[in-house]
């Protein structure tokens, strides 16, 4: 292969027409989770709400972490006529689209300051929708493409999803403020129509049969303990649908499994934890509302697209795993870079760089770990498998972040540790260099992520990654 050929090869990933459609998945993937999210939680806000019910409106989102519980279902269940039309995938990905369209236009017919109930409701129906409409999307893009593709499909997913952080983010706060929040959310469930048209655009998928784990150990014990007919049928059913997913990744991967999900578990809980002390890092450095805005909120965005864009050219160019040796290293060194951020007195400069880096880090190490975990999953149990990991690689990262507050007030109690790094004439306000001790903490958090993606690379290509074929 020639030079040239070696170059150009990573980019015509890029120029499959499934990536466009990818785009608009992603995109119509992002929006229920933003307007049920920051979003409403700002209209509410505006609506005179208590902090206390704004809180716990916010569980609507928690379908997102949980949607694990209800994937077997997407994986299993056929929807009648949709499926003989659309095929399984797209079936499920155009009754929950359609859910969700009609749950965001239902909270746009909503009066949050004369009654919360139909708000509750509405956000609730929202948020199951789109985390039903996740678990599809995510089948649906790992069967679509082979694994060479998958860096790509993780890419143009991320893209999509950030324009519709745009769009029901900065675009629904515009038209609420120069129209009303009403017109905002009717416009957001009007957009949910790109999802659509992707989906009936979308090729259907060849769903081939394979042979399950455990199936014919499940026909004996189903024998053994006298089950016939239809309560036999529902045992195999059962077991097909909750336990067959995991008991096939265990087997596939033997003991390398427990690691393999460590490895996804750790591998973002320096961004996330890190994330929750960014906002106020901001402010005790003194920024305004409308300099956060501009280089956070829109240069942000925009450089971690660039970071989702390259982290899918670096997996069709050096790999998965190496991507995600990449991704790690660079996730760690944006970290400190925020801690060198929290010395830098107000410096806009420094806020542009910090940002900068750690947010195409961010692009880049999540379009890595999105095609990990999708060669990892079996055709057979697609949806439940990569629902499981999702959640998995969320947990750890979402339950230490938590405490992220409190590890910034510990520092500026026990000034001793902050002078371990800047020394005691730092001039800096205890509150702002307490930051400093807690970023380097962050960034130290990623190093068993780091660690066991060098113990894979070690072993070769990876943990024994399923190759994917396109069936379309």
């Amino acid at each position: 292969m020639s030079a040239v050929s070696r170059v150009r090869a990573p980019f015509e990933a890029y120029l499959q027409p499934r990536i466009l459609l990818m785009l608009a998945l992603g995109f119509s993937s992002g929006l229920p989770f933003i307007l049920v999210g920051s979003t409403l939680s700002l209209w509410l806000r505006t609506a005179h709400i208590s902090r206390t019910e704004i809180g716990l409106i916010a569980y609507a989102t928690l379908a997102y972490t949980m949607k694990v519980l209800w994937a077997p279902a997407v994986d299993r269940i056929r929807i009648p006529l949709l499926d003989r039309m659309l095929g399984k995938r797209r079936a499920w990905m155009l009754v929950s689209q359609i859910a969700v369209a009609a749950g965001i236009a239902a909270l746009a017919l909503c009066d949050p300051t004369h009654n919360l109930t139909p708000v509750v409701i509405a956000a609730a129906l929202t948020g199951f929708a789109g985390a039903t409409q996740d678990i599809s999307i995510d089948a649906w893009r790992i069967e679509a493409a082979p694994r060479k593709e998958q860096g790509a499909m993780a890419a143009a997913y991320q893209l999509g999803y950030r324009l519709a952080i745009l769009a029901a983010g900065a675009g629904a706060l515009y038209i609420a403020q120069f129209v009303s929040w009403h017109v905002a959310y009717l416009s957001m469930a009007a957009l949910m129509g790109l999802g659509i048209l992707a989906v009936v655009l979308a090729p259907r998928l060849e769903e081939e049969r394979q042979a399950i784990a455990g199936e014919q150990a499940v026909d004996h014990m189903s024998q053994e303990l006298g089950l016939h007919g239809e309560a036999a049928q529902i045992f195999k059913a059962l077991y097909r649908a909750i336990v067959a997913p995991f008991v096939d990744f265990i087997s596939h991967h033997g003991w390398t499994a427990l690691i393999i999900l460590a490895l996804i578990g750790t591998y973002r809980i320096p961004d996330f934890v890190m994330g929750v002390m960014a906002n106020p890092l901001y402010i005790d450095l003194g920024f305004t509302p409308a300099t956060i805005g501009t280089v956070v909120k829109v240069f942000g965005v925009w450089i971690t697209i660039g970071g989702t864009i390259a982290g899918g050219l670096a997996v069709a160019r050096f790999g998965i795993m190496r991507a995600l040796l990449i991704g790690i290293i660079a996730s760690i060194l944006g970290n400190l870079v925020f801690a060198w951020l929290a010395t830098q007195n107000g410096n806009v400069l420094a806020l542009t760089v910090a940002i900068g880096a750690e947010n195409f880090a961010g692009g880049f190490a999540g379009t890595a770990l999105i095609a990990y975990m999708s060669s990892l999953t079996s055709t057979a149990f697609t949806a439940t498998q990569y629902a499981l990991f999702s959640s998995f690689y969320a947990l750890p990262g979402g339950l230490l972040k938590g405490l992220s507050g409190f590890a910034v007030d510990w520092f500026d109690a026990h000034p001793a540790i902050t002078h371990i790094f800047l020394g005691p004439d730092s001039g800096l306000p205890s509150k702002t260099a307490a930051y400093v001790p807690f970023f380097v903490m962050t960034a130290a958090m990623g190093i068993p992520a780091l660690l066991l993606t060098l113990y894979f690379l070690r072993r070769g290509a990876g943990p024994n990654l399923r190759p994917h074929a396109a069936s379309a």
